[in-house]
């Protein structure tokens, strides 16, 4: 079956068509990304008019899309820039009425578990004890396990976007800035990677994102035109000399280097702290870079729920059974 997954981020929304069947990879075929920077309309909690606006027009515009491109369903789920507004339910009740999608709502916790799935499938079971970090415009999503459903998933707010928001008044950042925000990481990451380890070392530990993704470009991994089998990794020692470097840089600047998407140039200094501080709390000294994620784990999670007797793997459920196709709510 042909099928539409719609990310609605806290930097883009992303329409992913993919032709898929049961037991099979999945193929993609189209993918369109249009930045809208939601988080960047939320003030004192809520998302403003002129967010909810441009979300409703780029969400119908996604549906039309994956009606001409014959998408027999359309996967539409939004994270943090959605789930941390407090008028969460009138712009979901908007987008319902007005673009005609069920836009589901994921919990940091449902985002940790799909992208685990997802990189669980990719590398398989001889990854073993496997564990998994992904660090998104609103929150880092970390979970660890030995099986396809983790042990534990958690969220915590220290996404690449929120933290530049809240913590830099320059560009590039003063130093002190950048102290500050280490420290508050170093903080937050704590009581997490004292859980997240209490299950024993990982036998493999697998980084998502594109926040990673530039970062491990940076430090000399494969460009992404070398296909996504080439082994790409990340090293504590790499990500240190990068976090030196880029700091003292502006997101202008950034922009230009080899790896980096100008949309989110602006962030990357503040991804590539939560990412060192991450994997100094976490004892990693190397991570591997796994192409698939969120995106990829929901396609999965759905083609397991029509199996027979098939259910989504999630913490709680994001996507509802037995909703109606595409075609059924035209």
């Amino acid at each position: 079956m042909r099928l539409g997954v719609l990310d609605v981020g806290s930097n883009t929304v992303h329409l992913l068509v993919v032709d898929a069947q049961r037991g099979g990879h999945p193929t993609p075929t189209h993918s369109t990304k249009t930045a809208l920077r939601l988080a960047e309309h939320v003030r004192d909690g809520r998302l403003g008019d002129e967010g909810a606006d441009a979300l409703v027009e780029a969400v119908a515009s996604a549906r039309r899309q994956a009606l001409d491109l014959g998408c027999e369903d359309l996967l539409a789920f939004a994270t943090s820039a959605v789930r941390d507004a407090s008028n969460s339910p009138a712009v979901l009740e908007r987008v319902r009425d007005e673009a005609q999608v069920d836009l589901q709502v994921l919990s940091g916790p449902d985002e940790a578990a799909l992208t685990f799935l997802a990189v669980r499938r990719w590398l398989g079971w001889s990854a073993g004890h496997l564990m998994v970090l992904d660090i998104g415009g609103g929150s880092l999503e970390m979970a660890v396990g030995r099986d396809e459903a983790p042990v534990h998933a958690i969220s915590v707010p220290l996404g690449a976007g929120r933290l530049t928001r809240d913590w830099f008044t320059a560009d590039p950042p003063q130093r002190r800035e950048l102290k500050a925000l280490g420290e508050y990481a170093h903080e937050v990451l704590a009581s997490p990677a004292q859980t997240l380890l209490g299950e024993g070392p990982p036998d493999r530990a697998v980084v998502t994102s594109k926040t990673f993704r530039s970062l491990a470009r940076l430090t000399g991994a494969a460009p992404r035109s070398a296909g996504p089998r080439v082994r790409r990794t990340l090293t504590a020692t790499g990500l240190r000399q990068v976090v030196a470097f880029i700091s003292r840089m502006s997101s202008a600047d950034l922009a230009e280097l080899e790896g980096v998407s100008a949309s989110r140039s602006h962030q990357l200094v503040a991804g590539a702290v939560v990412a060192h501080e991450a994997m100094t709390a976490l004892g990693l000294e190397q991570v591997e870079v796994c192409p698939w994620a969120l995106r990829e784990g929901i396609i999965l999670g759905r083609l397991d729920q029509l199996q027979p007797g098939g259910g989504m793997l999630s913490v709680g459920g994001p996507l509802a059974t037995g909703r109606p196709t595409l075609h059924e709510a035209r």
